[in-house]
């Protein structure tokens, strides 16, 4: 019996050591840009596995997703791949003051369905020409992201024009790249982060920075509540397992 006795207490003292920290265990969820897709795949498993918090996270065009969180959306952290879009939502007072950082950068490219050589990006580039009866594949080019820095790159090196009625515009980056990887659309303009996630298409240029607004992604904490686990988040968004997660799918972190 005293055995059986210390068995016990070891047992007892066992769960209420664990008892603490089931008792922290929150559900955080987060908002983000859809080409954070396959990053944030990595990050909710590695963060799940240190913290026992458990990270839902919706992913969809940033404006979709604004509109989400103004119309009362039940998101505790946004991370947008816009900064207007995120400047909209703060605008509304439904960012957590302070909270709000610069946390990544990307890049826009032009992919090809398949196997194909690359090209020179610049104002004398004959898209028509690569298009023929085809279609170019864009998210939505007034209100996501990717598609508003796409048109701005194509505006700044004169080929708009030449090429807007021949755009096959998505709700999100992530189905415009599905467009181009499926044949769909021969060619498209996406995230260099996506484009590298995706087999079936090849990047046969990169639009040069100078010809579109600087690609960022802010993120913050929302307003609607406030614990201690979406601090956390935040926090190991900014260390070095979530850098080298990004980092592995191509972004620029941008937070020290």
């Amino acid at each position: 019996m005293p055995v059986a006795r210390s068995c016990f207490r070891s047992g007892l003292t066992a769960f209420l050591a664990l008892t603490p920290a089931l008792a922290t265990a929150d559900q955080i969820t987060v908002f983000a840009a859809a080409s954070l897709t396959n990053a944030l795949a990595e990050i909710e498993t590695e963060f799940e596995a240190a913290t026992g918090h458990d990270l839902v996270v919706s992913l969809a065009g940033s404006s979709a997703l604004a509109r989400q969180i103004q119309q009362g959306a039940p998101a505790d952290i946004f991370i947008s791949a816009s900064t207007d879009w995120m400047d909209t939502v703060e605008a509304d007072g439904l960012v957590e003051e302070g909270t709000r950082v610069d946390l990544l950068g990307n890049s826009i490219v032009l992919v090809a369905h398949g196997a194909a050589g690359p090209v020179e990006i610049g104002p004398g580039l004959d898209l028509p020409g690569l298009l023929g009866d085809g279609r170019l594949a864009m998210a939505l080019v007034e209100s996501v992201p990717a598609g508003i820095y796409g048109k701005a790159a194509l505006e700044s090196l004169g080929l708009w024009d030449a090429v807007e009625a021949q755009v096959a515009q998505a709700d999100n980056v992530r189905a415009a790249l599905a467009f181009v990887a499926t044949g769909e659309a021969p060619y498209g303009i996406v995230y260099a982060t996506d484009a590298a996630a995706e087999p079936d298409v090849t990047v046969v240029g990169t639009f040069p920075a100078d010809t579109h607004p600087p690609i960022v992604y802010p993120v913050a904490d929302l307003a609607n509540r406030d614990t201690p686990a979406e601090a956390e988040f935040l926090d190991y968004l900014r260390g070095p397992e979530a850098r080298a997660a990004f980092e592995r799918q191509g972004f620029t972190v941008l937070v020290e």
